[in-house]
């Protein structure tokens, strides 16, 4: 009977463990750098790893940059080779942290908060600071933002060929449902 409880004590410790953190490996992350009156520059990624830890607010996310699509396939090559360069720098990640987050406050209704943290992409690690709607649904917690980078913060060059075809304001849309 001891051995039993122990057990069962085991199993619940750990599970109580477990609960600190949430994660998705099914995250999107759409951006779209699109000039008015010229062909739209957008991608999704819908692999994209989201980890955070429920008891800090502690919060980091991976995507891999073969992993945006395109409408057109040229693009898609064009944004691997000459823009991002993903052979030499095949992810971006983030890590932060949400403010004054507490899990115990999440309803179904979407409460803002805000996310500060280091973004790296293309080799090079900048300071991010958004809102992140915050939810919780039947599914899990949902986790949305809204965010505009500079591809030249990031030492990404646009060709001047396409310079007035391609922003170098990037308006960034992050979507994850953790589990």
């Amino acid at each position: 009977m001891k051995k039993i409880l122990l057990m069962a004590l085991l199993i619940l410790a750990n599970a109580g463990f477990a609960q600190d953190k949430m994660l998705t490996k099914t995250g999107k992350i759409t951006f779209e750098a699109s000039v008015p009156a010229f062909e739209e520059v957008k991608a999704k990624n819908e692999g994209v790893t989201c980890v955070l830890n429920t008891k800090t607010g502690d919060i980091a996310s991976l995507a891999l940059i073969k992993g945006f699509k395109f409408k057109l396939a040229l693009m898609e090559e064009h944004f691997n080779e000459n823009y991002l360069n993903s052979d030499t720098y095949p992810k971006s990640t983030f890590k932060g942290k949400i403010e004054n987050f507490d899990i115990n406050s999440v309803t179904t209704t979407a409460k803002e908060y805000t996310l500060k943290g280091k973004l790296e992409l293309h080799g090079k690690t900048n300071d991010l600071i958004t809102k992140a709607k915050i939810r919780k649904t039947e599914n899990g917690l949902e986790i949305i933002s809204n965010f505009t980078v500079n591809a030249s913060d990031y030492d990404i060059e646009i060709p001047s060929v396409v310079k007035k075809k391609v922003s170098n304001k990037v308006n960034v849309k992050t979507e994850f449902l953790l589990k």
